[in-house]
């Protein structure tokens, strides 16, 4: 179970801070990242890594390894979402300056795109393209980053508000929705801490009988009850992570 509990913490691993000291004393590191494993690849390695516990436990590792990589899989999305609405939003500032200075739309928005940060550059270029050319820019904007300035464009064209005027109250409100999120994340931090912790108690419980001389590691790999359990036992705790990931993501989705 130990060796179970260790490979899956390689699949949440930070990656190393080498990388981010070299850069900041002007060398630039090696272009080496490591790709994050898929849904199978996680599977797999639950598995070779529960083996040694019988074919229950060789179940139960493929299902912790899979809900903690779908776990992470929902955190990375999560982060993404936030870092495209943050540069968005900063790119609308240039955006809707560079409309109030008289710019046209298709200058402001180019203008914006050199300073914007992926993905608000691609969006910003891309209106920047269509409105050189005369296009449907509400047509143009189709990625979800982009459904706010799309339906801020189809506003301003069919009820004759200035497109500055708009987009302002666009970035005000995805500002509102990026500092709601930090809160929220922050304030749950300790549940999601709580959740963790109540997930590995059924670990701690069979170290415990091991060091009491109970010998549950035994029952759990040499019986057919016990690999019953083991399997049973990994259900739970998978279901018990994903129901608490679901009540505290669900208020910001």
């Amino acid at each position: 179970m130990s060796l179970l509990l260790a490979a899956v913490a390689l699949l949440v691993v930070p990656v190393s801070v080498v990388g981010r000291l070299k850069a900041l004393q002007g060398r630039r590191p090696l272009r080496f990242r490591r790709r994050p494993p898929d849904p199978v690849t996680a599977a797999v390695l639950g598995a070779a890594v529960g083996l040694p516990a019988g074919v229950g436990g060789s179940v139960a590792g493929a299902l912790v390894a899979w809900t903690l990589w779908r776990a992470r899989r929902g955190l990375r999305a999560e982060r993404a979402r936030l870092r495209a609405s943050t540069a968005v939003a900063e790119g609308l500032a240039g955006f809707v300056a560079e409309l109030r200075s008289g710019a046209h739309p298709a200058q402001a928005a180019l203008g914006a795109a050199e300073d914007a940060e992926p993905p608000a550059a691609g969006v910003f270029r891309a209106i920047a393209s269509t409105a050189a050319r005369g296009g449907d820019v509400e047509a143009a904007l189709t990625t979800p980053d982009a459904r706010p300035l799309a339906r801020a464009w189809r506003l301003s064209g069919e009820h004759g508000v200035p497109l500055a005027d708009v987009l302002e109250e666009v970035r005000r409100d995805l500002r509102r929705r990026i500092d709601f999120a930090h809160r929220f994340h922050a304030r749950m931090a300790g549940p999601r801490s709580s959740a963790a912790v109540l997930a590995a108690l059924p670990v701690f419980g069979v170290l415990l009988g091991e060091l009491t001389g109970s010998g549950p590691v035994a029952v759990l790999t040499s019986t057919v009850a016990g690999q019953v359990l083991l399997v049973v036992g990994a259900v739970l705790i998978c279901v018990g992570l994903g129901w608490s990931t679901r009540l505290t993501r669900q208020v910001v989705t």
